[in-house]
């Protein structure tokens, strides 16, 4: 047995190695017969030669076909409004396996419901990504909440749980993991790190619709997830939001916060009932029009997103063969969506040239590129000013790891439709900007 394994095994490397080395030859060969060509920077052809009003309708998004104006259609003609927001909350629930779920009418209504459910004393700490909106940190000061501001892995563009882990003092109660351009935390990990020191999490999943780790949906991990439905979404209902909690009391708090009308429904010895017609005085309830197009969009979630998810992933796997380019990390046992971009990452070190002239080049061959950042909330004037907090925010003198993404990051487009022609030209356009590295190093 032994002999045949080491056989068979032999015989794979010999087939890997073969395949590995005829790769690298017609590497080597397209990447001379491109250095041949001119690049488009210094007045040559472009690589990239998609008609531009095919190129702006592939890269569009929101995108509502017949299924989505018939309902509106049908909901409007029909003066029934109120019917399709619970029928969207079941089929959420459904979909995500969530205890208990409450349509909202936007993620950052949602967020802030949550942070109430959250119960916590004022002055209590709660650690949170710079790398992110404004929605995961903002609403805590309504609370006297104390955001303390923490890194991501510049790997994935995630919560950095070691970072976090060295800033617990005695009045942390509470993590706010966000999950970005459709990747998810660790949150088996994080989930396990809050329950052994008592914490809670809550959990914002606003840009990972359709995602999840080990079959677990996004949002269903954490004491509280959150999503967004706006109109940039993965599941886009122009304005909407949705809290999922992992328990009846978690759920009648936030419920309570927002929906004047839901107390009534509550069990007799439920502590909110007492609360009906009321509420505590705030209506976040989504918006009828948005529930209908919800209803629609979900129908078409996880084949609308295998379909973007397909494209990306062959594009990627092309330009990761070029030295200096990589892809977040992306665990073996998650299912990630694509939201607003695909974020790659760009070492100057290995490319032997800076990210300026790549991105220059690149523009100019045609393709859809930036190096645009994603904003740190700690730099903020908000966070700054005392005036606007009970208890001012922890800011951090360096994050390394979100200054890294930032610093390195190209953002190219989603495609939406089938698009293999296109997605071979920017392949081409990378390869042929690559093969003259050696003259765009000199810039």
């Amino acid at each position: 047995m032994g002999s045949e394994s080491s056989s068979t095994g032999t015989r794979r490397n010999f087939l890997q190695a073969s395949a590995a080395a005829a790769a690298a030859l017609v590497a080597v060969r397209a990447t001379a017969s491109q250095a041949r060509e001119t690049l488009a920077l210094s007045g040559g052809s472009k690589a990239v030669t998609y008609p531009s009003d095919r190129h702006d309708w592939l890269t569009r998004w929101p995108r509502y076909g017949a299924e989505e104006k018939k309902a509106l259609i049908e909901m409007i003609e029909s003066n029934e409004f109120y019917e399709e927001l619970p029928i969207f909350e079941e089929e959420w629930q459904a979909y995500t396996k969530a205890p208990f779920v409450k349509a909202h009418m936007n993620g950052t209504s949602a967020l802030t419901s949550g942070f109430f459910a959250l119960d916590l004393p004022p002055g209590s700490e709660i650690l949170v990504p710079s790398y992110t909106f404004f929605a995961s940190i903002v609403p805590m000061r309504l609370f006297g909440y104390v955001p303390v501001f923490v890194d991501i892995d510049p790997r994935s563009a995630c919560f950095d749980l070691e970072y976090a882990a060295r800033h617990i003092t005695k009045r942390t109660r509470a993590m706010v993991p966000v999950h970005f351009w459709g990747l998810l935390c660790d949150m088996d990990e994080i989930g396990k790190f809050a329950g052994e020191r008592g914490l809670l999490v809550l959990e914002d999943a606003a840009q990972a619709a359709g995602a999840s780790l080990q079959g677990k949906a996004a949002g269903n991990w954490g004491d509280i997830g959150v999503m967004s439905f706006q109109t940039s979404k993965v599941m886009p209902t122009i304005e909407g939001g949705m809290g999922m909690y992992q328990t009846r009391e978690l759920f009648e708090r936030a419920s309570t916060f927002g929906h004047y009308e839901d107390p009534p429904t509550f069990s007799e010895d439920s502590p909110y009932r007492k609360y009906e017609g009321t509420g505590l005085g705030l209506k976040l309830r989504m918006h009828p029009l948005a529930a209908a197009l919800a209803r629609q969009q979900l129908r078409v979630l996880d084949s609308r997103g295998a379909l973007v998810a397909r494209q990306i992933r062959a594009l990627n796997e092309r330009l990761q063969e070029l030295p200096g380019i990589s892809a977040p990390y992306c665990r073996p046992d998650m299912k990630r969506t694509y939201y607003a971009r695909n974020l790659l990452f760009f070492d100057s070190g290995k490319a032997g040239f800076s990210r300026e002239n790549a991105i220059k080049a690149l523009q100019a061959e045609g393709v859809r590129v930036s190096g645009t950042p994603y904003r740190e909330q700690h730099k903020l004037a908000l966070y700054q000013e005392e005036k606007w907090w009970q208890h001012k925010p922890v800011l951090p003198e360096s994050l390394p790891g979100t200054e890294r993404v930032n610093n390195t990051c190209l953002n190219l487009p989603l495609f939406y439709d089938e698009c293999a022609d296109l997605i071979d030209q920017y392949g081409a356009a990378f390869e042929k900007v690559w093969a003259h590295r050696g003259e765009l190093g000199k810039g």
